[in-house]
């Protein structure tokens, strides 16, 4: 007769390999959990880091002064002022070039070897670029904060309550968030952190400066007030101000974006995370250190 003495020991599972969870929920909840750890991980190395919250920080600060305080004299607005048309402008531009961090960083990640060693970890592999963009959104979260403020000390101010105001402000951060899965993607593409700087500004620099930020398109000459017209920051913009009643009696071009922005800016949010997040997953997958 066998007794339980007699049986041999069942195998051992493998150290470092996660459970198979018993149920679906098993595995959201610990891809959530992945996610959180490299979440925090990513904002305690942003913190080590002063630097990138200085830059964070004072970029907004910089182009609020100089656009309401130097510029903002010559410059002049259908139907309304200025620091009120500005400022929309700034949120675009300021949480558009913060989505580079998430490039940045990861190539810089990847360059150092940390990426593979998370890959000997026990976790989802996706967890490393929801940690790396989920970081970043925070930090967009605090430039804008600091947005808001130095821009209640040049005298801006929203007017359609606070509700379109907060929701205003949570679709530049959900732009932001999508935009910077883009990045993401980019980051682990290049050779080097230092390409994603120059690469990427070369981008977004056009996007914000030929668009509606800081200067109707109506003033610009034909060619670029078409693009101005079509371009995403600018439907991201206006939506900005329309969400925080800024946009004066100014006339809205005839363009769908501009006629319908937060509805443009919503859709393009969804189509940016409905291709770049599996596209930058697949690729992360096969990345190895530079």
């Amino acid at each position: 007769m066998t007794t339980d003495l007699d049986r041999p020991p069942p195998a051992a599972r493998p150290t470092g390999d996660r459970p198979a969870p018993d149920a679906p929920r098993g595995v959201v909840a610990t891809w959530f959990s992945d996610g959180w750890t490299v979440t925090w991980r990513n904002l305690l190395k942003l913190r080590r880091n002063p630097e990138v919250m200085v830059f964070a920080v004072l970029q907004p600060i910089m182009f609020v002064v100089l656009f309401s305080q130097v510029y903002g004299g010559s410059i002049r607005i259908d139907g309304g002022d200025y620091t009120d048309y500005l400022m929309a402008g700034i949120f675009g531009q300021t949480v558009l070039f913060g989505s580079t961090f998430s490039g940045y960083l990861m190539a810089q990640d990847l360059k150092e070897g940390l990426i593979d060693r998370f890959r000997t970890l026990p976790m989802h592999s996706s967890a490393v670029l929801v940690g790396r963009t989920n970081a970043d959104l925070v930090l967009n979260t605090v430039s804008m904060v600091i947005m808001i403020g130095a821009g209640a000390v040049v005298g801006w101010r929203f007017s359609d309550g606070v509700p379109r105001f907060l929701a205003g402000v949570g679709l530049l951060l959900l732009f932001s968030y999508a935009f910077s899965w883009v990045m993401a993607l980019l980051g682990i593409m290049v050779r080097t952190p230092e390409v994603i700087n120059n690469a990427a500004f070369m981008v977004l620099f056009p996007l914000t400066f030929i668009s509606n930020a800081f200067v109707q398109s109506s003033n610009l000459p034909g060619p670029l007030e078409v693009f101005a017209n079509w371009n995403p920051v600018s439907a991201l913009v206006q939506a900005a101000r329309e969400l925080f009643g800024n946009t004066g009696s100014a006339p809205v071009p005839d363009t769908f974006p501009m006629q319908h922005p937060v509805l443009t800016v919503v859709a393009g949010s969804a189509v940016m995370l409905a291709v770049f997040v599996p596209l930058a997953v697949a690729r992360f997958r096969r990345s190895s250190s530079r």
